[in-house]
């Protein structure tokens, strides 16, 4: 048995699943072993069903193995995780649950529920034990702690969701409203609380079930996940000082304008991956690993990315070079087979979100017409023509039948008539 050191609980984690322990509890242990952080976290289970029975059969102790490429080289990171100090279940012991807004040094608040988690159910009643949704168990904990006279929390939830810390925010409020919890109480999360709106970035494969991974004894929580990690918080300075993952050189950013990263990371990884695909399937190319070992599909992505997506973008060049260098490092990772069919799905709304604000800026700035997303543009029309797409049967059909102007034209698509660049992207067709 793996002799587990006794820490101080500081953080509350909504999630046991495999993202949540590859990633923030990882950046837990990591900043404990260089730092005097000597914090452990506990665990709530948000749903009914889930993993704590089997954590807490191995005293919450598991193993993390990072995997990918460094250097040029495929590296392999492994690391015992023992921050966890134990798990509670509110559907089995509604008042342990409750209990944890007693003690005073939890400060943390840390939450991975789903995009759906973060979300207000009006018929939610306040006398459930425990409240069906995840603001609705929070709003009930977060209630016993302002009745003990205690300090507020710090929330970072993971949800990939926009403006997250917000939008749990928002559904704490509207449940102390809907159960009429009182003006002091709102008060108090107002002042006493402080919701992070939070970007996180990091590939967690969770336990490899097709593959054989030897450890030299039995670990059933057995994690995985990519070596990138990328956590961005829009929050207070003082943060660091009380979390301080800066002491464990971890890709970890905090900013008072989360809304440019998040724009980073939306041109330039997805922005990536969804103006390749539809060429590469085209092409039939299986996976995003392959493309990186197709010499033609390859310099075409990243001559997206250097040469017309980075030039639309504010933040500093050598920071907008460094992640594109490590986007693109990811994209060749060995141990992870990212199918561009899955990434095909709905590629007429993600372009829309992902690509063709890069074409736009692109014009706007230098009054000239990107080719190469322009041409990805056209991959794009033709994949739907004469590829396998997979949208909406409606997207499908007109994407399918009707000309390039016509498909360019449709506002519904795109938010604008885009028919004026049908001479620009009909040039690429077929070819």
């Amino acid at each position: 048995m793996f002799e587990k050191k006794a820490r101080v609980n500081k953080i509350i984690q909504f999630g046991e699943g495999g993202f949540l322990r590859g990633f923030v509890d990882w950046i837990v242990q990591l900043t404990n072993e260089n730092s005097d952080f000597d914090a452990s976290v506990v665990v709530v289970q948000p749903i009914e069903k889930g993993m704590c029975d089997m954590l807490e059969a191995q005293n919450c102790v598991y193993t993390h193995i990072m995997r990918g490429m460094k250097d040029g080289a495929p590296t392999v990171d492994t690391k015992v995780i023992d921050v966890i100090d134990r798990t509670v279940q509110p559907y089995k012991n509604f008042e342990e649950y409750l209990a944890l807004a007693d003690a005073p040094s939890f400060r943390f608040i840390v939450s991975n529920t789903t995009e759906s988690g973060i979300a207000f159910v009006a018929d939610d009643k306040i006398e459930n034990a425990p409240a069906v949704s995840f603001p609705g168990k929070l709003t009930l904990l977060l209630k016993r702690r302002f009745e003990k006279g205690l300090p507020g929390f710090i929330f970072l939830p993971c949800e990939l969701i926009d403006r997250n810390g917000e939008n749990l925010k928002k559904c704490v409020l509207e449940y102390i409203k809907l159960w009429n919890l009182g003006d002091d109480f709102a008060a108090w999360i107002e002042k006493e609380n402080h919701f992070c709106n939070t970007l996180v970035d990091r590939i967690v494969t969770g336990y490899p079930k097709d593959e054989k991974i030897d450890l030299g004894y039995e670990d059933k929580m057995l994690d995985t996940s990519e070596l990138f990690h990328l956590w961005v918080i829009e929050g207070p300075d003082f943060l660091v000082k009380e979390f301080p993952f800066d002491k464990a050189n971890l890709n970890i950013i905090v900013t008072n304008d989360l809304e440019r990263y998040r724009t980073r990371k939306v041109r330039i990884l997805n922005g990536a991956h969804t103006s390749m695909i539809p060429y590469a399937m085209l092409c039939n190319i299986e996976s995003v690993g392959d493309c990186m070992k197709d010499e033609k599909m390859s310099a075409f992505v990243k001559k997206c990315v250097y040469e017309e997506i980075i030039p639309t973008l504010d933040l500093p060049e050598e920071e907008l070079l460094d992640y594109a260098n490590n986007v693109f490092e990811r994209f060749e990772n060995p141990f992870i087979k990212h199918l561009c069919a899955s990434i095909s799905l709905n590629s007429v709304s993600k372009f829309k979100v992902r690509v063709l604000p890069s074409i736009l800026e692109y014009i706007k700035r230098k009054n000239a017409m990107p080719e190469t997303l322009l041409f990805s543009f056209a991959k794009l029309i033709e994949f739907y023509k004469v590829g396998t797409p997979n949208d909406d049967e409606k997207v499908m059909a007109f994407m399918k039948n009707e000309s390039v102007k016509d498909i360019l034209a449709n506002k519904a698509f795109w938010d604008e008539d885009l028919s004026y660049l049908t001479a620009e992207v009909e040039k690429y067709i077929g070819k």
